[in-house]
Parts: structure tokens; C-alpha cells; sequence
């Protein structure tokens, strides 16, 4: 196992419970935070998840950490559910696990990533027009 695998299978020990698309979606329903922090490139691409804060990975300790004085006005509370979105379910544990450690005791990440959110049909903003399932598109 390489070293970078051993990293991630520590990461999503210590996270434990990650959460399936639908699930984020309820996560954001009832207030909580979804965080993607994919890059521009990928964003530009694919669409990004409505109501999603972005945040680039570079910044998202900075941005998230509700004592900072960098915070992004949505990063509220320690105890804010947050759900951090990449691509395919990777990068977003370790980033995930890195919130934890700034005490977002409920941070996680989305497992399969944004590939996953719109393989599952729901709601995608395209150069400003949802598509999916929640978003009233095909």
C-alpha cells in the first residue's frame, strides 16, 4: 500500500460515517454546509452543486475556521454541519479530517465526490442554469 493510500484509509477511519449524495442534499436542506472544493478547471467543466460554498483547497482551513479572521461569512459555528465536496471522494476526506482538527466536529466529506452528486440525478448549475433532477432540468 502505498503511502498516500494509508493516509486516506487513517483519514476516513478517523471520520468514520461519510455521507452518499442524497444525503449532503439533506445535510444542506436542513442547514448545514456543503463545501466544494474542486478547482476552477473542473467547476468550469462539470457544473457546481447549487448553494454549494466554494472554497479552493488552499484557502479551506483559513475560510471555514469560525475564530479566523479570514472566515467566509457562512463558516458560523464549531458545530455547523459541513459537507466538503471534491471530484471523486479523495481529496475531501483529507480536507474533511482537516476541519475536524480546527473543531468542525461534524465536518465529513461526500463520498464519490461531485462525480457522484451528479450521477445520482440531483441538481447541477451549468454556467448558471440547473440541470438534474433538483433542479427542474432533464
Amino acid at each position: 500500500m502505498s503511502a498516500i493510500d494509508a493516509l486516506l484509509a487513517q483519514a476516513r477511519r478517523e471520520l468514520g460515517q461519510r455521507v452518499d449524495p442524497r444525503e449532503a442534499a439533506a445535510v444542506q436542506e436542513a442547514g448545514g454546509l456543503l463545501v466544494d472544493i474542486r478547482y476552477a478547471e473542473l467547476r468550469e467543466r462539470d457544473g457546481t452543486v447549487p448553494g454549494a460554498l466554494i472554497v479552493e483547497r488552499n484557502e479551506l482551513e483559513w475560510r471555514l475556521d469560525p475564530t479566523g479572521e479570514h472566515r467566509a461569512p457562512e463558516a458560523t459555528h464549531h458545530d455547523l454541519p459541513v459537507v466538503v465536496i471534491c471530484n471523486e471522494g479523495y481529496a475531501s476526506t483529507l480536507a474533511a479530517l482537516s476541519l475536524r482538527q480546527l473543531g468542525l466536529h461534524r465536518a465529513t466529506d461526500l463520498a464519490g465526490g461531485f462525480q457522484a452528486w451528479r450521477g445520482a440525478g440531483l441538481g447541477v448549475e451549468l454556467g448558471g442554469e440547473l440541470g438534474g433532477e433538483l433542479g427542474g432540468g432533464g
